[in-house]
């Protein structure tokens, strides 16, 4: 049997027959009907994910978003929505591939085929230890000195995205496109207020530096 393929497509016609293709390429086919907000150890061990972004459950790009958090695994968006937009959103968020419905089933086996011929990109280090501060990305830990801190989803996302790049400055715009959403929460008056919760529940660590008409920079916070 050869590469295992994660399917999430909730058109159960269509998705029996991807299936089906799948299969007949060789391949080992998981299929799910909705989308998941999956956390680090409930993704599947698959070489890639074909992912719907129309779904009951979890939209197809949330779950794209939370899932690169602690994961490079190939994403091939296939959808009805053929905006541009909505093609670069996919990308930017971490899609690999995005293929419009409808489509000849032989052009997905072969971009499956293509995708996983490339390498994946080396996994980002799981924890990052920066003075007083340490993350660990699949844990969804942080603490400081020692002690474990409680943070909001965004606020954890907020502050692995700055860990992930540690010491270099993070554009606003930047963080909005890519930790929060656009179009329900995001602007950069909210990541503003969401990086002053941060700050209060990482303190007496200031780590979280504020670069004058860039964004934000995570740096050590204890003076070193």
């Amino acid at each position: 049997m050869g590469e295992r393929i994660l399917l999430v497509e909730d058109d159960a016609r269509l998705g029996a027959q991807i299936v089906e293709h799948l299969k007949g390429a060789g391949f080992e086919a998981e299929w799910w009907t909705e989308g998941r907000m999956l956390l680090p150890g409930e993704l599947p061990d698959v070489g890639l994910v074909v992912l719907d972004l129309m779904l009951p459950g979890t939209y197809g790009l949330d779950m794209l978003k939370a899932l690169r958090f602690f994961s490079e695994v190939p994403v091939l968006i296939l959808s009805a929505r053929n905006d541009t937009l909505d093609k670069v959103r996919a990308l930017k968020l971490g899609a690999d591939d995005y293929l419009t419905k409808p489509f000849w089933p032989e052009e997905l086996i072969e971009r499956v085929r293509a995708r996983l011929r490339r390498p994946v990109l080396q996994r980002p280090e799981a924890v990052l230890e920066l003075g007083p501060l340490r993350v660990d990305f699949q844990g969804r830990e942080v603490r400081v000195e020692g002690r474990v801190v409680e943070l909001t989803r965004v606020e954890f996302e907020v502050l692995a995205a700055l860990a992930r790049r540690p010491r270099e400055a993070v554009t606003r715009q930047w963080l909005v496109e890519h930790v929060l959403d656009p179009e329900r929460e995001g602007t950069e008056r909210t990541l503003d207020v969401h990086v002053s919760r941060l700050r209060r529940k990482l303190s007496p660590a200031q780590c979280v530096e504020t670069v004058w008409g860039v964004g934000y920079r995570l740096v050590a916070g204890d003076g070193s």
